[in-house]
């Protein structure tokens, strides 16, 4: 294995704004992108990921292996935040634990967007079931999250809305739209498509440098608060999603065996949702420390998938 593309995606341009939008928190800058702009990039991303999956999907034949893969998918949102939690507990209280292990086990819609640009610059295209896979691993990291704070929470008076948290983690806005595009995406014809191509397609790029310099400066502003947690929870969010993505490249050679697939899903286990999550534990978890879990996943995990975790993870599936 060489270094050739750690070293490119170093100096991928998606990624050198977002390091460009922490430098300007550190040199007191005025630069930001306005909250109302930031909001319709992204909701940009999510629906233009989620239409070109559906006419990748709409192409696609279902197969036993996109079935597996759709159950693999499951288990991963469904076993990382269990023994995360048992880690966490060791040393932060079960709702911060919960609410933590609930976003590394849920994930990062953004990441995978990074992820899908990383593909393109290797001439490597996503199959659409991918984005599907994305979508139903958002909400079985919440439930599950919950389920071990009701099970470890020692405080009677403390009671999760259970019911209030299940909607939210399907009806969560991020989620509707990924899928709405998705289906929209798979019932339009290519004819249809073809007319909205230069929207999905040809700005995609743009719009992601811009976010990633928006999510730099977020993550920025985040940083200094966040070391004020000691040095755990820096060291998890490092190490954990490393190890996650590692793992699953490796042992999902055993679903399937293309490339793409594995990637995608090294990448979807070693990322920490920032949007879903805290949405959902602000409603049922109160007493979870968004100082705490929102920049391990913003501020630390994050950028590390972005610059050594995407490479890393492509080699390994490259190479095993």
């Amino acid at each position: 294995m060489n270094l050739n593309l750690l070293l490119e995606n170093l100096t991928n341009p998606a990624l050198l704004f977002f390091v460009l939008g922490i430098i300007a928190v550190y040199v007191k800058s005025d630069l930001e992108i306005p909250p109302n702009s930031s909001k319709f990039i992204s909701l940009y991303l999510l629906f233009a990921i989620g239409f070109k999956g559906g006419q990748e999907l709409s192409h696609e034949t279902f197969t036993s292996e996109i079935g597996w893969s759709m159950l693999f998918g499951m288990f991963i949102s469904l076993i990382i935040p269990v023994y995360t939690f048992f880690i966490l507990k060791r040393r932060l209280n079960v709702y911060n634990a919960g609410a933590i292990a609930a976003a590394y086990g849920s994930v990062s819609a953004v990441t995978f967007v990074t992820a899908v640009s990383y593909l393109e610059s290797q001439q490597l295209t996503l199959q659409g079931h991918m984005v599907a896979i994305m979508a139903l691993m958002e909400s079985p990291a919440i439930i599950i999250g919950l389920v071990l704070i009701s099970v470890f929470n020692k405080d009677d008076n403390e009671k999760i809305k259970k019911r209030t948290a299940f909607k939210h983690s399907f009806t969560n806005g991020s989620v509707l739209l990924i899928l709405g595009s998705l289906i929209i995406g798979y019932l339009a014809s290519a004819k249809q498509a073809e007319g909205i191509k230069p929207f999905t397609n040809d700005l995609f790029k743009g719009f992601l440098a811009i976010f990633l310099l928006d999510m730099g400066i977020t993550s920025g502003k985040k940083l200094k608060a966040f070391f004020s947690f000691g040095w755990f929870p820096l060291i998890f969010a490092i190490l954990i999603p490393l190890v996650n993505g590692c793992a699953i490249a490796l042992v999902s050679s055993f679903v399937t065996h293309d490339i793409t697939n594995r990637f995608m899903f090294a990448v979807l286990a070693a990322s920490a949702s920032y949007i879903a999550v805290p949405a959902a534990m602000k409603i049922s978890v109160p007493k979870a420390n968004p100082g705490l879990f929102l920049p391990m996943a913003l501020a630390v995990t994050f950028p590390i998938n972005i610059t050594i975790g995407i490479p890393v993870y492509f080699l390994i599936v490259q190479n095993t």
